[in-house]
């Protein structure tokens, strides 16, 4: 099973704090351990939301754009890791060894998110060419 595990975001990261050296380091030997178990398929920080766009699509009407930032911390997301693992506890139990004890204590709480993808076997009678254009992109489970 894939799950996005999010990492939602907080004044500092809205704010633009980038990590320390030593923050980076950590973060970077938890990815390799994620790698060697080969289970990481894929990660990102994302720039804060005074850098995106929020598109509002209704019904019949012309889409609605708002620019950054958004007012609302608690519902945005800092970053993610993608990773396939074979059950939910497994991904709360890497999701866990994030390691945010090397953060600096600035009164960050720390939140994350696991969102289970759906897989092409989650749907019944998937046309052959929906079937054929997720092998190429390579998010079938049968072939990651």
């Amino acid at each position: 099973m894939r799950v996005l595990v999010i990492l939602k975001a907080t004044k500092n990261s809205e704010a633009g704090a980038m990590p320390s050296q030593a923050d980076i380091e950590a973060g970077i030997r938890f990815n390799e351990e994620m790698v060697k178990a080969g289970i990481l398929k894929a990660t990102d920080g994302l720039k804060p939301s005074k850098f995106g766009k929020r598109l509002s699509l209704r019904a019949h009407r012309k889409p609605s754009i708002t620019d950054g930032p958004f007012a609302e911390t608690k519902e945005l997301i800092a970053g993610y890791w993608m990773i396939k693992v074979n059950s939910k506890e497994e991904a709360i139990e890497w999701a866990k060894r994030v390691p945010f004890r090397q953060l600096p204590s600035n009164g960050r709480d720390a939140e994350i998110e696991l969102r289970q993808i759906f897989e092409l076997e989650d749907f019944v009678d998937v046309p052959p060419a929906v079937a054929e254009m997720e092998k190429s992109f390579g998010t079938s489970p049968r072939r990651a």
